[in-house]
């Protein structure tokens, strides 16, 4: 009698079969809760935001790569991945309080922006001889010697308002600004930088309803009153920042802000960089880090 012949391919297929399609499942499981987690976290919790201008030294510098905390100011459609328009207006809706420094969408170009809060609505605000004005109160401001920032790859010097020292460090004047909460935080100015042309964000001219072009001095400017659900936000670089003393043009001044462009409350920097890295070559982006500034409150 001829044993029956044992076809152990066969079982071998038929019972790995089943264990490949449920691995593959289980995988792409995976792959789509932690998708959903990173969304959620993102959207509600934290998220991440770079600094790509001098408009908030000298906490912030060109280069900084901080965390945002979504939940001081409610969501709104700003908060999702894409500006996804979900719902209009903003849950949970909290103003920021004056002094918070805060990521906004540009009214124009939508763009991610961040400036410290000035003005809430109702507030009046004006800029005297480089001084604020909040609500026919001048703020508090003290000389706090020099902000010594280094020159790198991405960060400069002005020279109309900063001095170069040793060939590797720009100088600014530093003061101490005083909100009437008690709050403090350091600011630059160049001092009397005189009126300027307004322009957007690839230098060309606005103009006024004559056709004259507009210019500004962002060290005098006239009162104005905060419109209801506005905010009046200012760069700590007082004479390089385009903010609320400026209209809003595309990629250039904001205007008053929305309370509902607002994005997050800036909380800490997550890395820094000088700009010196290259992606192709791995150790320069340790040795263009800013380990100093790494893990700081904002």
């Amino acid at each position: 009698m001829t044993d029956p012949t044992l076809d152990t391919n066969a079982s071998l297929d038929a019972s790995t079969k089943p264990q490949e399609k449920e691995s593959l499942g289980s995988f792409l499981w995976f792959v789509a809760k932690l998708v959903i987690a990173v969304l959620i976290f993102r959207s509600f919790i934290f998220s991440p935001f770079t600094i790509p201008s001098e408009s908030m030294l000298p906490g912030l510098r060109n280069g900084d790569y901080l965390v945002a905390a979504k939940w001081p100011y409610g969501y709104s459609r700003y908060s999702l991945p894409a500006d996804l328009p979900l719902f209009e207006g903003r849950i949970f809706a909290k103003l920021p309080e004056r002094g918070d420094v805060a990521i906004f969408k540009h009214p124009v170009s939508g763009v991610d922006y961040v400036k410290r809060v000035i003005g809430l609505p109702g507030d009046t605000v004006a800029v005297r001889d480089g001084v604020v004005i909040l609500n026919g109160e001048a703020l508090p401001k003290e000389e706090a010697g020099y902000a010594d920032i280094p020159m790198s790859e991405n960060t400069g010097c002005r020279s109309d308002g900063g001095v170069v020292v040793d060939g590797t460090l720009c100088r600014y004047r530093q003061f101490r600004e005083t909100l009437p909460s008690g709050k403090s935080y350091l600011t630059i100015d160049f001092g009397d930088v005189g009126p300027r042309f307004l322009t957007d964000g690839k230098g060309a001219l606005s103009m006024d309803g004559n056709g004259e072009p507009i210019r500004i001095d962002p060290d005098n400017t006239e009162p104005v009153i905060v419109p209801e659900g506005h905010l009046f936000m200012m760069g700590d670089n007082r004479d390089n920042s385009l903010d609320s003393r400026f209209p809003a043009v595309p990629d250039g001044g904001v205007g008053f802000v929305d309370a509902n462009l607002l994005v997050g409350r800036a909380s800490r920097v997550l890395w820094s960089t000088d700009g010196s890295a290259e992606w192709l070559l791995p150790w320069t982006w340790f040795t263009a880090a800013r380990w100093n500034r790494i893990g700081s409150d904002i």
